[in-house]
């Protein structure tokens, strides 16, 4: 029993190092961004590294949330990924990731693609000790050429300590909505400001309305 209450002491100690290791950031963007006139960005589907489809999802769901309150219109996610899977003969496999952006803007008609990679979704389970670790790569291309006109990357890690694996899961489930929420106010700060902010959501307009 003392053995286990000395080790368990030990890996807090190990972990509160550790939590100065915490996460980065990294992003870069074009310095004429302004003078693109991009306007409608097409969210492409989530190049999943991770295998949890919800956690795909819900992620690309919040980035488009992010991208209207950026003042960008919203262009519904069912659009995009139907006249995706069109593209592929109604085919739906790992190819919807590798589209160029060129493709995409010809399908869609659409001034530049977001692409995000999802590359870590995880929880390690040691002892009272629990990290949540998540990890993402946004990059947004022109349609024109495919240049990359912004990207960013993030990387977070979430700690829980508790005493019984149950109650630890349930921190580590309940840590990853707002784990989203910090990598996309992270990510999307170094973002541009789109032609629609002033500062508060624009009034919601659908897609079709730009023709």
């Amino acid at each position: 029993m003392i053995y286990k209450l000395k080790a368990g002491a030990v890996l807090c100690l190990i972990a509160c190092v550790m939590s100065g290791c915490a996460s980065g950031i990294s992003h870069t963007v074009v310095p004429d961004y302004n003078q693109r006139g991009i306007r409608l960005i097409a969210l492409a589907p989530v190049d999943n590294k991770t295998g949890d489809t919800q956690a795909a999802r819900l992620l690309r769901e919040k980035i488009l949330d992010a991208l209207y309150f950026k003042g960008y219109p919203r262009i519904p996610l069912s659009m995009i990924d139907e006249k995706l899977a069109a593209h592929h003969g109604g085919n739906a496999d790992d190819s919807k990731y590798s589209i160029s952006p060129e493709v995409i803007g010809k399908l869609l008609g659409v001034d530049a693609v977001m692409y995000c990679s999802l590359l870590e979704w995880k929880t390690s389970f040691i002892s009272i000790y629990a990290p949540t670790t998540v990890s993402v790569l946004l990059e947004l291309k022109d349609t024109a050429a495919g240049a990359t006109l912004w990207s960013s990357r993030y990387r977070i890690v979430d700690r829980h300590y508790d005493f019984t694996r149950k109650r630890l899961e349930l921190k580590a489930y309940q840590s990853y909505d707002p784990a989203i929420r910090e990598i996309i106010e992270e990510t999307f700060a170094s973002l541009p400001d789109g032609p629609d902010f002033v500062g508060k959501p624009p009034p919601e307009k659908k897609f079709w309305k730009f023709w």
